[in-house]
């Protein structure tokens, strides 16, 4: 069954009033509020890079209580270890029994603040709730219910005492994006409202857990004309192909790009996909799952002006061909 107009219609006006509610806390970042419903719609998890200070704790928070959901903060640090963040089995001898102590990742949105200061045994422990949404300690699997989503943290700037995250772990965040210092007149609105600190914000509940399992099943049944399928192939075939590019986009990444494309394309009231969605995600999409050859970062390239370049390089399909 595919997405209807009315459907569509109904979808873009419920992801307005998520990003309205949260850009009262978040103000100026409509950009990154969307791009972060989209990655939570789509199922998907989001990674910021950013410097401290620009939002990202609120940024969970907000989103959480948009949704009515739970969310948990957990500070990466060298010495935490992954039953710290999935949870342990602790005998009780009450009961004779072994019993199951949830970690903080049993959240709604958990955020995984500078998650590139864990061990790589660490990090590695949110790889299986990131793909398939449950835990396994001691044999026993214990799902973190719907929705869920991981926004993680790195600093870019400060590398002292960091471990790199791994290609796999990288793989598995649907977006890369960054909040970004905010604009002057927004800077001007945080600063008037200095008094009150910011956990104090209380964002008002505009949607039930439940109404976002049925929103991201909507998104799912978005029309994606075959067309624009062959385009997403084309531009992860021109990744691989770059002579920059030492790894390009796998597999994942193009499954990625539609399901978020399809989730955009609901936000903005269509039940179709049109290449200026694809366009507008391939950036956050795609630029952290490639590896650039030495020589072509040592010259100054990013991943961010490879996926601009590839976009100019790959022709879309025209709008008649599209529709």
């Amino acid at each position: 069954m595919s997405m209807t107009p009315e459907d569509a219609t109904r979808f873009a006006a419920d992801l307005d009033r998520l990003v309205d509610a949260v850009e009262e806390v978040l103000l100026g970042k409509n950009r990154i509020v969307r791009l972060a419903f989209t990655a939570l719609l789509s199922e998907g998890h989001l990674l910021l890079e950013d410097v401290p200070g620009t939002g990202k704790t609120s940024l969970a928070r907000a989103m959480a209580q948009s949704v009515s959901g739970s969310s948990n903060r957990v500070q990466f640090t060298p010495d935490l270890l992954p039953s710290d963040i999935t949870g342990v089995t602790v005998y009780d001898q009450r009961t004779g029994r072994f019993d199951f102590h949830p970690g903080p990742v049993f959240a709604s949105i958990v955020l995984a603040d500078e998650i590139n200061r864990a061990s790589p045994k660490t990090q590695s422990a949110l790889l299986e709730v990131m793909e398939e949404g449950q835990v396994t300690v001691d044999g026993q699997t214990h799902p973190v219910g719907h929705p869920f989503m991981v926004i993680a943290t790195q600093n870019p700037i400060e590398q002292a005492g960091t471990y790199r995250l791994p290609e796999a772990q990288l793989d598995r965040f649907l977006m890369r994006s960054s909040i970004g210092y905010p604009d002057h007149a927004s800077t001007i609105r945080i600063l008037e409202g200095a008094d009150q600190r910011a956990h104090e914000h209380i964002v008002h509940p505009q949607l039930t857990p439940a109404q976002i399992v049925e929103m991201a099943d909507l998104a799912r049944t978005v029309h994606v004309d075959p067309t624009i399928h062959d385009y997403v192939s084309r531009l992860v075939e021109a990744t691989r192909t770059a002579r920059e590019v030492r790894l390009g986009v796998s597999v994942r990444g193009a499954l990625g790009l539609i399901r978020a494309a399809k989730t955009y394309a609901a936000g903005r009231g269509r039940h179709y996909v049109v290449p200026d969605d694809v366009k507008a995600l391939a950036e956050p999409v795609l630029a952290h799952r490639l590896i650039l050859d030495a020589e072509a970062e040592f010259d100054g390239v990013t991943a961010s002006n490879l996926i601009a370049q590839v976009l100019i390089e790959t022709p879309p399909p025209s709008a008649r061909q599209a529709g």
